[in-house]
């Protein structure tokens, strides 16, 4: 005998994994905020440090490709903590693949004045 309780709550987690993000799109592909949510998370745990802010996101042939704001040392006053940008990789599926520190900064520093305004 099935219970009723086990079938509604397998039809639920059927609709969690189910999207309509359009005729192409993977079933079990998560959503552009839950690879955020998890590229976050998976780089704290992997460098124990707190990932603040996404920079930049976008898709990639292999996944996604994105640029996570880390606190490196914090230090009082906060302004002259210690940040760093990583260049995060993450695979359709939301895991991540690879990562690389590609600066490191003051937080209250705002970017060098580069040439020809960029």
């Amino acid at each position: 005998m099935t219970n009723t309780n086990d079938t509604s709550q397998t039809q639920d987690s059927r609709k969690e994994r189910k999207r309509d993000d359009g005729p192409d799109a993977a079933p079990d592909r998560p959503s552009p905020m839950e690879v955020l949510r998890q590229a976050r998370a998976q780089l704290a745990e992997l460098t124990g440090m707190a990932a603040e802010s996404v920079s930049s996101f976008e898709q990639t042939d292999d996944g996604w490709a994105l640029v996570i704001e880390v606190l490196e040392l914090p230090r009082v006053p906060d302004t002259m903590s210690l940040m760093a940008s990583y260049q995060v990789e993450v695979d359709p599926q939301g895991q991540l693949t690879g990562y690389r520190r590609v600066s490191r900064y003051e937080r209250g520093r705002a970017d060098p004045h580069r040439p020809g305004g960029r």
